[in-house]
């Protein structure tokens, strides 16, 4: 059986995990742990208690992917500047309180020790593992999930809410039951919250150490102006509270090493402070194989920091590259990875990286231009735009024909696969797309051949572009602009680093933006970013998006578009599978009919290098929208000799 046929099978077996109501793993204890040699040392000094004392009373068992492993080693990376921060958090930072099992086919306890929900999927309880602690050894307990509670009420701090953690009654009621269990209560059925909190978003609820974070907090210490003062970039305690912990939505253990963590190594330095950033063992980390020894096997983890992508691809030649796909893992590298292998002593694995669109044109359809607004939000003007562009010859010169040319929807891996939502207006057809521009009123053009707005002025579109994959969005979206200009179009180009243009997309400051689509894959279920306007990435909505997590803020949305926030309603507010299909695949096709974004090109799995003697990785490696992978798993990631020196 192929890679891409398991990696079917594998998936939808996950739909089925939202009827689940209760799971409870037990975790055989080892009679005598084991630790890493550098730790026993530091034991040895009096540096740090025992093993058996750092970890928890039952610490979390985890079979390995093929093997037992072995202490040792650095794993060596390499991440861009400004906004490669997932670089860091999707190789290290996805400890949450429950997790998706290896193959992704099924949710199972991880920080919590076991878990109940309620029959009406109302009431989740979640039992912590008594004596865990953070990686600093203070202990981790429910009053850091209810320290998270109390800043995610604070407006001060969270006048924005994820809408994981919201319904139409409010936020979540979070109630610390003892020190070990805290309950989870919504007033109506949230079947997707374990699924929520299994995704990369989940990881909100155990980043908030309140032995830590709380002298930053005016309400826990009423000298937090003392430490205000001392920090030139706060100008008041909440600013501080955000440089030290990072805003609610964005956690940023990658900037603060002094924050502690949950998860197997933690920051000795901040991303963007050195050239190198340098993860070390966590000696708390409360997980361990079957043979008792302590996780992770691996010492530490690097990120160089390089300009551009063949900077990281020189690396990778060399053999300074011990495990890595972002970036790299795309068509037009793998004859020169391929060529440089042995050299690097290297080989390949699989990456399921599979979305409902890896290129897609997002307009802002809350543009604060009324002229621009009305203009792109007449689905013939994106019907036209459709049709302008030829996504074969993007797929030929960009993919080297290694992707779909379709619309944003699901892959046909997915259970959910429908070609009439895939090729939904996407022949290449520039004459019918000047036709749909005529009758829409951009019949009118100058002297260049630009067509005219109704206001008399050339109609331009700036479009967003990110360089933080360097190659992919720019080449892309470079072909797009003289696709655009052969029918009177004038699409310009603005390519920057992610973490600004987030900031000018996420306020809807922009035209159009050029990004990936989630819901290639069961996926969809939680995160149908592109077929609703739903979270905090909406960069075709972001107004729409505000008004569906609260209605007194952002901007009201058309009939058609409240229409899918009840249609995914019937999503979230069952445990039932069967009908939680039903009502996804409904909201699907509405919104295909819509065409809310133009899908361009969707892909069919990239790949990544892995150092000859690591062990322990999963191949094929899937990954959509929130499945942040390979975290969990990297813990057990291991060097077969002891380190990266085959």
């Amino acid at each position: 059986m192929s890679k891409q046929r398991n990696l079917k099978s594998v998936l939808i077996g996950s739909v089925a995990m939202a009827s689940l109501t209760m799971l409870h793993m037990g975790t055989a204890l080892a009679a005598d742990f084991k630790e890493a040699p550098q730790l026993a040392e530091k034991v040895k000094a009096g540096e740090l208690p025992s093993v058996e004392e750092r970890l928890p009373k039952s610490p979390l068992v985890m079979e390995p992917i093929t093997s037992v492993g072995e202490y040792g080693g650095t794993l060596r990376r390499a991440i861009l500047g400004g906004g490669d921060q997932h670089n860091i958090v999707r190789l290290i930072g996805s400890e949450n309180l429950v997790r998706w099992s290896p193959n992704w086919s099924s949710i199972e306890p991880n920080i919590a020790e076991s878990f109940e929900v309620s029959d009406d999927a109302t009431t989740f309880t979640f039992k912590l593992r008594d004596g865990m602690k953070w990686s600093d050894g203070e202990p981790f307990t429910a009053d850091d999930i209810m320290f998270w509670y109390e800043v995610l009420l604070d407006e001060r701090l969270t006048p924005s809410k994820h809408p994981n953690f919201v319904e139409t009654a409010g936020p979540v009621q979070v109630k610390k039951i003892d020190d070990t269990t805290v309950e989870f209560k919504f007033e109506e059925p949230n079947g997707l919250f374990l699924q929520n909190m299994a995704y990369g978003f989940g990881y909100y609820v155990v980043n908030f150490p309140k032995h830590y974070l709380a002298q930053f907090h005016i309400d826990h210490n009423p000298d937090v102006q003392k430490l205000v003062d001392a920090e030139p970039a706060a100008a008041d305690w909440v600013q501080l509270f955000n440089l030290k912990a990072g805003p609610m939505h964005t956690p940023i253990f990658w900037q603060n090493a002094d924050r502690p963590t949950l998860h197997p190594w933690h920051l000795k330095n901040g991303y963007g402070a050195t050239e190198r950033v340098v993860a070390e063992r966590n000696p708390y980390f409360w997980k361990v194989d079957p043979d008792g020894q302590q996780l992770p096997y691996i010492d530490q983890i690097t990120w160089d920091q390089v300009e551009d992508v063949e900077a990281i691809l020189l690396k990778a030649f060399n053999g300074e590259i011990d495990y890595m796909a972002r970036h790299i893992g795309r068509p037009v590298n793998l004859a020169a990875l391929t060529d440089n292998k042995d050299r690097g002593k290297y080989d390949f694995y699989q990456v399921g990286d599979i979305p409902g669109s890896q290129t897609a044109l997002m307009f802002n359809l809350n543009n604060a231009d009324p002229v621009k607004n009305e203009i792109v939000n007449n689905l013939d003007f994106r019907k036209a735009v459709s049709h302008a562009v030829d996504r074969e010859a993007i797929n030929d010169i960009v993919y080297l024909g290694a992707g779909n040319p379709v619309q944003t929807a699901p892959h046909p891996l997915s259970p959910f696969y429908n070609e009439e939502w895939a090729k939904h207006s996407t022949s290449y057809d520039p004459e019918k797309a000047g036709a749909l521009l005529d009758s829409i009123g951009l019949d009118k053009k100058d002297e260049d051949g630009f067509r005219l707005g109704p206001d008399g002025e050339r109609f331009t579109l700036v479009f967003l572009v990110a360089d933080v994959f360097g190659w992919q969005y720019p080449d892309v979206m470079e072909l797009v602009a003289g696709y655009a200009k052969d029918v009177g179009l004038d699409f310009q180009v603005r390519a920057s680093d992610r973490s600004r243009l987030f900031e000018i997309v996420s306020s809807g400051e922009h035209d159009a933006y050029l990004w990936n689509c989630p819901g290639g894959l069961v996926d969809a279920y939680a995160n149908p970013d592109c077929y609703l306007p739903r979270g905090q990435a909406v960069f075709w909505a972001p107004k729409w998006a505000a008004w569906g997590a609260d209605p007194s803020t952002g901007t009201e949305p058309p009939e058609e578009i409240k229409e899918l926030f009840e249609i995914y309603r019937g999503v979230t507010s069952t445990a039932d599978p069967a009908k939680q299909e039903e009502s996804l695949v409904k909201l699907i096709d509405s919104a295909s009919k819509q065409l809310l974004t133009v899908g361009l090109i969707q892909s069919n799995g990239a790949f990544g290098i892995a150092r000859n003697n690591l062990r322990n990785h999963v191949d094929p490696m899937p990954i959509a929208g929130q499945l942040w992978t390979p975290a969990p798993y990297t813990s057990q990631f291991y060097f077969e000799g002891g380190d990266n020196l085959p």
